[in-house]
């Protein structure tokens, strides 16, 4: 069992790791910036990786506050489910709702993931950094490949028109 420090300390190296597995991966050489992440240029819109004691995932998150405005944004999302999923042999997980365990925030989840990952077994983590890098590169060139299409009907939606 690991303390709360020990724990804060695993996380942060495996992230360090992670960072440094990145800057050694040819698929993201010449890219000015690793990851879009928070940056999608959609309002509420987010790339992330998560990893916990049973799984890791890479994930479109929709995190507005607003019931309506999130459930929106899935929906136009939804519809160009066979696009943002080309690549993903096993299609990805449509989750619509979700409670944050870190927040307690619903959110809408678009997701893909590896199970029997354990972030906290060093041994899993070469694992882990070749499906976050596989996988995310993947999502990001997909949701690209949309972007253009939803960030309006997004990000100007008005639940009250």
């Amino acid at each position: 069992m690991y303390s709360k420090e020990e724990i804060r300390l695993l996380r942060q190296e495996f992230w360090d790791t992670f960072g440094k597995r990145c800057d050694m991966a040819p698929e993201l050489k010449g890219r000015k910036k690793k990851w879009l992440l928070h940056k999608t240029g959609i309002s509420h819109v987010d790339l992330k990786f998560e990893a916990d004691r049973n799984e890791a995932r890479v994930i479109l998150e929709i995190n507005h506050r607003s019931e309506s405005r999130r459930l929106h944004a899935f929906e136009v999302i939804q519809q160009y489910q066979k696009i943002l999923e080309q690549g993903f042999k096993d299609g990805l997980i449509w989750d619509y709702v979700h409670v944050r365990e870190d927040s307690n925030q619903a959110v809408c989840r678009i997701f893909t993931t590896l199970r029997g990952a354990d972030y906290h077994k060093r041994a899993h983590w070469s694992d882990i950094f070749d499906f976050y890098i596989e996988n995310m590169l993947r999502l990001e060139r997909n949701f690209l490949e949309i972007k253009e299409w939803i960030e309006d009907e997004i990000n100007y939606y008005d639940p009250g028109a």
